[in-house]
């Protein structure tokens, strides 16, 4: 696992997670939320069938843990709707390279990867360059951060979690 010691590391990292506006409700635990659908409307089961992100429609939704969540056909929210636990993103839908250093930020549909079955979103395509640079040791310390921060608000969470 990398050891982040680095000040100006830590000091980038502080500085882009404090930049983001975040918009989540006080009681939002399982997934950031854009316009009142999990991943800003975009269909989680798309990423599993399709291989990329799709726009889900207000036609075809369900409902989990409180969340709107919109797909682009019926079959996918059938999908979903029957296993949600393995369509939705870890780390209630925030950025997985964010919930590595400690914090909750918003994620764009674009930058996403499904290692072992499991979908993980990130802020940016920048970001998920970070991610790629060493998925199993980010996973490893969002997986424990996430038991930490998920039941906070995003702007609670101030400074990094350093691991090591």
């Amino acid at each position: 696992m990398p050891l982040y010691t680095s000040k100006s590391v830590l000091l980038g990292l502080t500085a882009l997670f404090s930049a983001v506006s975040f918009t989540a409700s006080a009681d939002e635990i399982t997934t950031f939320t854009k316009g009142g659908a999990a991943i800003g409307g975009t269909d989680p089961v798309a990423y599993f069938t399709e291989g990329k992100p799709v726009a889900g429609s207000d036609e075809y939704t369900f409902t989990y843990d409180d969340v709107t969540w919109k797909f682009s056909s019926e079959e996918n929210r059938d999908k979903f709707a029957a296993e949600p636990a393995k369509y939705a993103p870890q780390y209630g839908g925030f950025c997985a390279f964010g919930a590595a250093m400690g914090f909750k930020v918003p994620v764009v549909p674009e930058a996403w990867s499904i290692v072992d079955g499991k979908l993980y979103l990130n802020n940016s395509l920048k970001v998920q360059e970070r991610f790629e640079q060493d998925v199993p040791g980010h996973i490893n310390n969002a997986t424990l951060n996430w038991e930490i921060i998920k039941d906070k608000k995003p702007e609670e969470l101030k400074e990094p979690i350093i691991r090591n």
